[in-house]
């Protein structure tokens, strides 16, 4: 599974618990709590099939801030992008079809400017 894969080689990554996931023909559901090195963690839910795929990666700090979320909940038709789209200092914004490989690069970029 590509999402453990990234998660086994990523350098910012302490460790991962897996707390459900399920397997089934042309699909999958996970949900994965992830805890980085700065004790930040990651929340990760995805259900993917052949014809639709629902996640949320909700990233907070150690003291349970928000720091980004990515998801496409069906809640900001608004956005040229919906239903995808990212919490972000309280706003919301554009995002298109992300892949959770994409979702990490962007995540360990600020991790690395937030630590540094």
């Amino acid at each position: 599974m590509e999402i453990l894969a990234y998660l086994n080689n990523s350098d910012i990554v302490k460790g991962f618990i897996i707390n459900d996931m399920k397997t089934f023909d042309n699909g999958f559901f996970i949900k994965i709590t992830v805890t980085f090195y700065d004790n930040s963690l990651l929340y990760i839910s995805e259900y993917i099939d052949e014809e639709e795929r629902n996640y949320s990666y909700h990233w907070q700090d150690k003291n349970n801030s928000l720091i980004m979320r990515f998801d496409n909940a069906p809640y900001h038709p608004y956005i040229k992008t919906f239903p995808h789209h990212i919490h972000k200092n309280n706003v919301i914004h554009e995002n298109t079809y992300i892949s959770f490989k994409e979702i990490l690069i962007i995540i360990e970029k600020q991790y690395y400017d937030i630590n540094s």
